[in-house]
């Protein structure tokens, strides 16, 4: 049977860990992200986090259902990351862009977490306020609702994807990822052009890219084709976007 999670006004301890804190959500979650860049999923424990806050093991049931709750709350969290202190601009594409980079980077500085959390769906407020205001700034572009939800589609997965990818490179020991960078300069660059013409041709651009992340690149690409969907086509009102209406929808 789950355990009861604790409402969270009754979640406060009567005197602080060890620490000299009081627990909090928040903290716990803050807590796990440092432990995860640090010691990696399998440092992350109930026993471990307990050390860490300097309070019992159990006293993390009092405010997660289970690890796994735990590991939706720090996936939800770093999309509180990626949100904080965005405004949007009115341009949607400028818009579009400087989200994806916010999620991919927020991601990349925990990269462990990312590997752990980047496939989940939580529902939870800072996931769901990422989705509506993309959503948002999608319908208000004037895109049909069919075509919006379809790049939002695009747009969320590519985003994580390469989170997830780029994350998992960051989370490899260090001796691990700069052996695979050399590959590109130690054998691509070196191969022969009677062999392999168009690795050859390309090597120093190849060396030049390859161990940079594509994701700018992939993002770039995506948006184009999302704004050439847009030509010649009549902006939905602002009667419409506001009132959620469906007449847009290709059928």
């Amino acid at each position: 049977m789950a355990k009861r999670v604790v409402p969270e006004a009754g979640r406060r301890r009567r005197r602080p860990t060890k620490q000299g804190q009081v627990l909090t959500h928040r903290l716990i979650v803050e807590t796990a992200l440092r432990m995860l860049r640090e010691h990696g999923a399998a440092g992350l424990t109930a026993r471990r986090l307990g050390l860490a806050l300097g309070a019992d093991a159990s006293t993390v049931y009092r405010y997660f259902r289970g690890m796994d709750d735990l590991i939706l709350a720090i996936a939800d969290e770093l999309f509180g990351h990626a949100m904080a202190d965005w405004h949007a601009t009115g341009d949607w594409r400028a818009d579009l862009r400087e989200l994806g980079l916010r999620i991919h980077h927020a991601y990349q500085a925990h990269p462990q977490a990312a590997v752990l959390t980047a496939s989940r769906v939580t529902g939870r407020p800072n996931e769901v306020g990422s989705d509506e205001t993309i959503l948002g700034i999608l319908r208000g572009a004037g895109f049909r609702d069919l075509d919006a939800v379809r790049i939002y589609h695009a747009f969320i997965d590519q985003s994580l994807a390469f989170a997830i990818l780029d994350a998992a490179t960051l989370a490899l020991p260090k001796a691990a990822r700069e052996a695979d960078e050399e590959v590109w300069r130690d054998t691509y660059a070196r191969l022969p052009a009677d062999t392999h013409p168009h690795i050859a041709a390309t090597a120093p651009l190849l060396v030049a890219r390859m161990n940079d992340s594509a994701y700018p690149t992939a993002l770039d690409m995506l948006l184009s084709s999302a704004s050439a969907q847009l030509t010649g086509r009549p902006p939905r009102s602002a009667e419409a976007v506001a009132g959620g209406g469906l007449s847009g929808v290709v059928t």
